[in-house]
Formats: C-alpha cells, sequence, structure tokens
C-alpha cells in the first residue's frame, strides 16, 4: 500500500524495476474519486504519463448529458460528468448541471477509468544490471547514501529437478516430495517479493531530508554538548541519529540574516544524491531557529590537509591528492550537469570539501548556490559572492565577462593550485611576495620541471599536471576555461597536458622566488564596482 499526501491511499498490484513503473489501483475501484484529494507535490513518486490536463467536474441529472461521464462516481439521482479545461462547453447541455469545482492536471487514465490502473514511477536507484548476474536489487542496510547493491539469487527451477522428474517419474513418493519442495520454493518467493516491494517503498521515503524539531536537534546532539567548528553562518555540532548512525548538525545563526542560504541549502542539497557531494540527511525550521544536518564526514575539510606543509603527517601524497582533485571535479561537473536544473556553487574553496573515511571528497554548503537551466548560458548577480582568492574576476565586474557554470571552474583552479603549492622547493630565496600561480607558470612556460622535491618521478608528473589543469582552470576570460566535464578527462587522462595561455598580465620570470612557505594562495583584489 503506498501512502500519499492528504490521507490517499493506493493499492500497490505490481512494481516493474527495469521500467521504473508502480500499478496502482484505487481499494474502492474508482479512481476518479480521489481527484479532490489527489497531489503528489510531497510525494517521492510522479505521474509515468506527464501528458496531463486540467478537468472541471459537473454534477447533472441523470440523462441530461452524454458527454464523459464518472459512473462509479455518480449515484442513483445524478451522473458526474467531466470536461477538459480547453474544450468548449456550450453545446453540451449544461443547463440543469451544478459545477462541483476544478482539479489540478491528471492524466486522464484517471479521468476515464484506465480500468482502475493508474500508473506511477520514481527516481532511477541505477541498479538495472543486477538481473543479469541473477540477484535482486535493494538499499544497503548500512549505508546513509542513496546506495544500491546486488544480493541473494533469484530462485528459478532447476533444470535438473526437471530431469530428475522425468527420470524418476514412475516413483510416486520421489515425484510427491519435488512437488511440496516446488510449492515451498514458490511460497518463499512470492514472501520475498512482497517483503521487498514494502522496504522499498519505506526506505524510498528516505531518500528525502527528514525534518526535525528543535527538541528533535537537542536530543541528537546531546544538548549541543561538542562542537566541532563555527563558521560565519553559524557552529557545527557532531550528533548522533543512533548508536551507529553519526551526523554532524549546523545550528545556523538567526541574527545573521541566513534564511536565504536555509533555503538554498535544503532546496538544493536536499535533491542530490551523488558520491562526491555531502549528503543532507536532514533540517530544522522550528520558528526562528533553524539548523541543517548532514552525513558526519571524520576527517574534516580539505583545507586541514593541505595548509601545514611542514607537517609531514598531514601530507596525503601526491597520487590520493590527484584522486581527491580528480572526486571534486566530478562532484562539481555532476552539480553542472547531472541534475535537472544546473547547480551554480559559487564557494569552492578547501574549506567547503569534507573528506570521509578513505579521504574520498564531498562538496558541501550550498548557502551561495543558485540555480539555474541548463540552456541558460549567463546568471545575473547584482553583488560578488564568495571566497576573495577563488572568485572568478567576472564575479567582481561584467566587464571580465559574464557569470556562469565557468566561474566555478575558476574557483576550483585555484583549489587545485592551492593543493600543488603545499609542498616546499628546493632553492633558497625570498617567497613573501611571491604569487605561486604565476611563477609556476612562468616555470612550465620555459620548459623547466617544477621545483619540488619528489620521491618518484610519479608523484613528479601528478604535481605538473594538477598545476596545468590548475592554470587552464583559471584563464582570465571564461571563454577559455574549459568546462568541468573536460576537466574530468584531463584529470583522469595522460600526463601530455598542453600549457594553457598566459593567464597573467606579468610575463615577468619569477624563478628567484624560492621556498613556498604556505599552501594559502589568497590574494586580494578589491571589488570593481559595475557601471551600466
Amino acid at each position: 500500500m503506498i501512502q500519499l499526501p492528504d490521507s490517499v491511499e493506493l493499492l500497490v498490484k505490481d512494481i516493474d524495476y527495469v521500467s521504473q513503473v508502480i500499478y496502482t489501483t484505487d481499494p474502492q475501484n474508482c479512481l476518479p474519486k480521489q481527484l479532490s484529494n489527489f497531489n503528489l507535490s510531497g510525494s517521492s513518486f510522479r505521474f509515468l504519463n506527464e501528458d496531463s490536463n486540467s478537468f472541471v467536474l459537473f454534477k447533472c441529472p441523470k440523462g441530461s448529458s452524454e458527454f464523459l461521464q464518472m459512473p462509479c462516481a455518480s449515484a442513483n439521482e445524478y451522473q458526474i460528468n467531466v470536461f477538459s479545461s480547453g474544450i468548449s462547453i456550450d453545446n453540451v447541455g449544461l443547463l440543469y448541471c451544478t459545477k462541483m469545482y476544478d482539479v489540478l492536471p491528471f492524466p486522464s487514465e484517471m479521468i476515464d477509468g484506465g480500468g482502475n490502473i493508474l500508473h506511477l514511477t520514481w527516481y532511477n536507484p541505477s541498479c538495472g544490471f543486477c538481473p543479469a548476474q541473477g540477484k535482486y536489487c535493494r538499499l544497503k542496510a548500512n549505508s546513509t547514501q542513496f546506495e544500491t547493491e546486488c544480493s541473494g539469487k533469484l530462485e528459478r527451477s532447476s533444470t535438473k529437478f526437471l530431469a530428475l522428474g522425468i527420470v524418476l517419474g514412475l516413483f510416486l513418493p520421489v515425484v510427491v516430495l519435488l512437488a511440496l519442495y516446488r510449492l515451498y520454493i514458490n511460497d518463499k518467493i512470492e514472501k520475498e517479493y512482497q517483503s521487498k516491494i514494502e522496504n522499498f517503498l519505506d526506505d524510498y521515503k528516505a531518500f528525502k531530508p527528514t525534518r526535525y524539531s528543535y527538541a528533535d536537534i537537542k536530543r541528537i546532539t546531546n544538548q549541543f554538548k561538542e562542537e566541532l567548528g563555527e563558521g560565519a553562518y553559524g557552529t557545527v555540532f557532531r550528533g548522533k541519529l543512533s548508536d551507529e548512525i553519526t551526523v554532524a548538525v549546523k545550528v545556523l545563526n538567526n541574527f545573521k540574516g541566513d534564511g536565504e542560504e536555509f533555503v538554498n541549502e535544503v532546496g538544493t542539497i536536499g535533491k542530490i544524491h551523488h558520491v562526491n557531494v555531502v549528503r543532507l540527511v536532514g533540517f530544522c525550521a522550528d520558528g526562528f531557529r533553524r539548523a541543517l544536518v548532514y552525513e558526519y564526514l571524520p576527517n574534516d575539510s580539505l583545507d586541514k590537509f593541505i595548509s601545514s606543509p611542514d607537517d609531514k603527517n598531514h601530507f596525503l601524497g601526491w597520487k590520493k591528492l590527484q584522486d581527491i582533485a580528480l572526486g571534486i571535479a566530478r562532484g562539481i561537473e555532476y552539480l553542472h550537469q547531472g541534475c535537472n536544473q544546473r547547480i551554480l556553487h559559487f564557494d569552492i574553496k578547501p574549506h567547503n570539501i569534507l573528506l570521509d573515511n578513505n579521504f574520498n571528497p564531498k562538496v558541501s554548503d550550498f548557502g551561495l548556490a543558485k540555480l539555474c537551466s541548463k540552456d541558460q548560458s549567463t546568471v545575473p548577480m547584482t553583488t560578488a559572492r564568495g571566497t576573495v582568492g577563488y572568485i572568478a574576476p567576472e564575479v567582481f565586474s561584467r566587464n571580465f565577462g559574464n557569470v556562469s557554470y565557468k566561474s566555478d571552474v575558476y574557483s576550483f583552479g585555484m583549489l587545485v593550485l592551492e593543493m600543488v603549492a603545499g609542498r616546499k622547493v628546493i632553492a633558497e630565496g625570498n617567497d613573501d611576495q611571491i604569487y605561486f600561480p604565476e611563477w609556476i607558470y612562468n616555470l612550465l612556460e620555459e620548459g623547466e620541471d617544477l621545483r619540488f622535491e619528489f620521491e618518484e618521478e610519479e608523484d613528479a608528473n601528478i604535481a605538473k599536471k594538477l598545476a596545468i589543469v590548475g592554470l587552464w582552470c583559471i584563464q582570465w576570460n571564461p571563454v577559455d576555461r574549459p568546462s568541468m566535464k573536460i576537466v574530468v578527462q584531463m584529470l583522469e587522462g595522460g600526463d601530455n597536458l598542453s600549457i594553457p595561455p598566459n593567464p597573467f598580465s606579468s610575463t615577468k620570470p619569477m624563478r628567484t622566488y624560492a621556498r613556498i612557505r604556505r599552501r594559502h594562495l589568497h590574494r586580494e583584489m578589491a571589488v570593481i564596482s559595475e557601471t551600466e
């Protein structure tokens, strides 16, 4: 049984996992009666047939109109007639009819009965390959993300039993035992199938963020006992949903005007399911109190591992840095192309990249994000947003170009260059005035090797690749920057990448500068006021 908003219940007749179709029926065999309460806006399901129309219902005397009728909703003394809102009703005999109400757009199968069958569909869990392996597809029980796995084996009648039945057909007791065994297997399969349907419907509700009360938030965080950190919009606490599930709870400051950030965060990340994007487990909107509940990532942010170059215990190794850069690129590419609407983050920086147990990166903090259609080439913006040092030039002023998804590409490039800058250079010199991106570009342009201490030649190749990718991403003109899809291909490909054009106004070599003291590459830039 499916429980929909407004207390509407539908009986599940069958589920086609390959076609993503749920066959439902009204328990009272009259789907049209559900029209006044039927609403999928708050549900995880949607109509399979998206070609819907608005309708108007009239209550008419018996035999007064032969237009489209709803027999199961009619009575002995009257009949219910239905008219599409786009059809003229001047000559259909409505003189003695009374208008009942308008209904929202619905598929025609709900109006004409459709054999009392309504077809619904859902988000694809991406495991259609399981039947090919002879296994069931199910949600991972020990995962807090939208992950599926293939499990068990589909029970099928065995050819061995068939052959045995032919050979031993004269032995009735054996035949009886085989028949009983087959009945047992079929009954077991039927029970597993029904259980699978119920588990799927229950687990699917968890795909959408849960709304918590403020009392729930205090219980989850044990009265805000363990603080993990504090940011511009609020404080993050460690919490537990259960003994097995740990979460991070960000309590937003209600006096800092974070209303827009809260709406952005819930409305954006709540719809995303990707391995490289942090998962929003739930939220709290209890009066003026607001909080966001995320999956807990024990290794903190990437900033922790690239801001202390002298601490070798925090350096992850060049191979792991490349994997992290690739994971971040895949996450941003999903935001740009993998959702129904393009999501522009506008605050890509190490502090907003969280790391799980295996140091897999996840993009977080969508407070400054904007949504736009995929065919929209530019995004209107009245004020600059982001963190100085990672903000693209066009975000400061339209004189440098239009704001678009290429602005996230610039921020990613600065992040990658900061990851590269975390290692020391061999030569001696004055490092107080060095701007690493320009320094590294001058070295690559003159065909010189990077002046880092490498343990293996492969490490040197990875560092050079990351530097080149970063320089391509921070091109001054947005048109010259690659898309994140191209960036992913560059990171996945070989080491023979071409050197990009010079993105800096100064071309004076800076080879005399020697030692990179800090990973942070924040370069102060005054905000340029726009002139329309």
